[in-house]
C-alpha cells in the first residue's frame, strides 16, 4: 500500500507542476459562480434555485469529467512515451501497483475537487436563500432544499401485460395468418395501448380515483404537509393546452376531505401543489380524486401520471450522497482513461476516451434505436418501420451498449437534487457497486492486464 500511495503522491506532484489542479479549480469556482450571473429563470426563489443547481452541478460533472480523462490518459501514455515510467518500473514496484497508484492519486484529486466546488455550490444556495423572503423561504424548504421521498399508486404494469397476453392470443387464434406477420410486434403494441386505456384516461364531466399507500410514514408525517406532482396528456389536436381540473384529497368518509379550487392546467408538463397536513385515512392511506371538468378526454400515464411527494431528510446530508454519486462516475472515467493509457499512445487514448463518453451520452439515440426495432429510415408518415441487414448486428450490440451504459447512468443526482428528491444512502451504495466496483474494477483489471503485457522498451526505442 505505501508503494500505491506513493505513486499517487508523484500523480498529484505531476497535477500541481503542470497547474492542472489550479486551473481546474479556477474553472470550477467560475462556473459555479459566473452561471448565477448568466442563467435565466422564471423569476421564482424555486425556479431559479432548481436552475442554479442543475447548470452548476451539470458543470462541476462536465469539467471534471473531461479533466480526469484528459488526466488520465496523459499521466501513464506520457509517462510511457516520454521514458520516465522505465525509471519507475524498474523498482521493485509491480505494475498493478503503478496503475492502482495513478488511479488513486486520480481520485483523490477529484475528492478535492469536488469537494471544494460542491462546498460552494451550497453555501451559495444556502446564502441566497438566507436573502430571500420568509414565504419564498417557507417554499424553498418544503420544495427544493429537502430530501423528499415519493409514493405513487399501485403498478398495473402487470395485470396490463396479463391482459395484453391474453387478447393477443384470442386475436391470433382468430387470425392465424398473424402469427408470422412482420408486424406483429405492432399489433402488439396496439392491443397494449387499448388494454392501458381504462387505467389512464379519465373522460369528460368524470373523475378518478388513485390511491397511495403511506401506512411506512405515516407517524413521521403527522402535521407535515405533502406535495402532489401530476402530469397528463391531451389529445393530439389540443396537446398542450390549458385544462379545467378539481383535486379532492382524503377519504371523505372518515375525515374532512380537502379540495381544491379549479385549476388550470398545461398538458405534457408536470405540475407540483401542496396539499394539507394528516389527510391519511386510519391505514395510511391518501385518496386522492381528479374531476376533469373539459369536454375532451385527459391520459394520465401509468409510469409517471400521479405521484405523493413527502419530506424525509435534510438538503444537506442528501447534497453530499449526490456528491458521492458523481464522484463514483469520476471514479469510473479515471479508470477509462487509464485502460486506454495502458495500451495507447496519449492522442489516440484520448481520442479512445472521448469516444467512449461519446457513445455513454447518445445512449438516447441508441435506446430510441433499440426501441425502434432497426437502423434503418422508415417513413414517418404512413407508420412504416425501416429496415436494414446491419439489422441483425447492430441492434443486439445496440442494446448490449445500453445495459452497460444504464449501469451507470441510471443513478442521476443531479435531477434529484434540483427537484428536492430523497437519494437514499441504498441508492449510493448500489452506485458505488455498479459503476465502480462493477464497471470500474472490469475497465481496471483490462488496464492492469494491457499494462503488465507491454513492452515499455518499446516506447524508448520509437524516441
Amino acid at each position: 500500500m505505501q508503494r500505491i500511495i506513493a505513486i499517487a503522491w508523484l500523480t498529484w506532484k505531476a497535477a500541481l507542476r503542470f497547474r492542472l489542479f489550479l486551473v481546474i479549480a479556477v474553472l470550477l469556482l467560475a462556473a459555479v459562480v459566473g452561471l448565477p450571473l448568466i442563467v435565466k429563470d422564471d423569476g421564482t426563489a424555486r425556479g431559479f434555485t432548481q436552475i442554479l443547481l442543475t447548470y452548476t452541478l451539470s458543470a462541476i460533472t462536465g469539467l471534471l469529467g473531461l479533466s480526469t480523462l484528459w488526466l488520465a490518459c496523459g499521466t501513464l501514455a506520457r509517462d510511457i512515451e516520454e521514458c520516465q515510467i522505465q525509471v519507475v518500473a524498474t523498482k521493485p514496484i509491480a505494475r498493478w501497483q503503478i496503475w492502482l497508484g495513478k488511479w488513486l492519486g486520480i481520485v483523490s484529486l477529484n475528492a478535492a475537487l469536488l469537494a471544494i466546488s460542491g462546498g460552494c455550490v451550497f453555501c451559495l444556495l444556502q446564502w441566497r436563500a438566507a436573502h430571500l423572503p420568509p414565504a419564498e423561504q417557507k417554499i424553498l424548504r418544503e420544495q427544493v432544499l429537502v430530501a423528499r421521498g415519493s409514493a405513487k399508486p399501485p403498478n398495473p404494469t402487470a395485470e396490463i401485460d396479463a391482459q395484453t397476453r391474453q387478447a393477443l392470443r384470442e386475436k391470433l387464434k382468430a387470425n392465424p395468418e398473424l402469427a408470422g406477420a412482420a408486424d406483429l410486434q405492432e399489433v402488439e403494441k396496439e392491443i397494449r395501448e387499448r388494454v392501458k386505456a381504462p387505467y389512464q384516461y379519465v373522460p369528460p364531466e368524470t373523475y378518478r380515483v388513485w390511491q397511495v399507500d403511506l401506512s411506512s410514514q405515516k407517524d413521521s408525517l403527522r402535521d407535515r404537509p405533502l406535495q402532489l406532482r401530476v402530469k397528463f396528456n391531451a389529445p393530439a389536436g389540443s396537446a398542450g393546452g390549458i385544462f379545467a381540473g378539481l383535486w379532492q384529497v382524503g377519504n371523505s368518509q372518515k375525515m374532512e376531505p380537502w379540495r381544491s379550487e379549479t385549476m388550470s392546467l398545461s398538458s405534457d408538463s408536470f405540475h407540483e401543489f401542496q396539499i394539507p397536513a394528516n389527510l391519511l385515512d386510519d391505514k395510511g392511506m391518501l385518496t386522492i380524486v381528479f374531476v376533469n371538468a373539459n369536454n375532451t378526454s385527459l391520459l394520465f400515464p401509468v409510469e409517471d401520471g400521479m405521484e405523493v411527494l413527502f419530506p424525509e431528510g435534510g438538503f444537506a446530508l442528501n447534497f453530499a450522497r449526490g456528491l458521492g454519486i458523481i464522484f463514483c462516475w469520476m471514479a469510473l472515467l479515471a479508470a477509462v482513461g487509464l485502460m486506454a493509457a495502458s495500451f495507447l499512445s496519449f492522442p489516440v487514448a484520448a481520442f479512445f476516451s472521448m469516444a467512449v463518453l461519446a457513445v455513454v451520452l447518445s445512449s438516447g439515440m441508441l435506446a430510441e434505436t433499440v426501441a425502434s426495432g432497426s437502423v434503418g429510415v422508415g417513413n414517418d408518415e404512413k407508420g412504416i418501420a425501416g429496415h436494414s441487414v446491419a439489422d441483425v448486428v447492430l441492434i443486439p450490440l445496440f442494446k448490449g451498449i445500453l445495459n452497460v451504459v444504464n449501469l451507470a447512468k441510471n443513478f442521476s443526482p443531479i435531477d434529484s437534487l434540483s427537484s428536492g428528491r430523497v437519494i437514499t444512502w441504498g441508492e449510493l451504495g448500489a452506485a458505488f457497486g455498479r459503476i465502480v466496483l462493477l464497471l470500474g474494477g472490469f475497465t481496471g483489471v483490462m488496464g492492469i492486464v494491457l499494462f503488465s503485457r507491454r513492452e515499455l522498451a518499446t516506447a524508448q526505442g520509437n524516441q
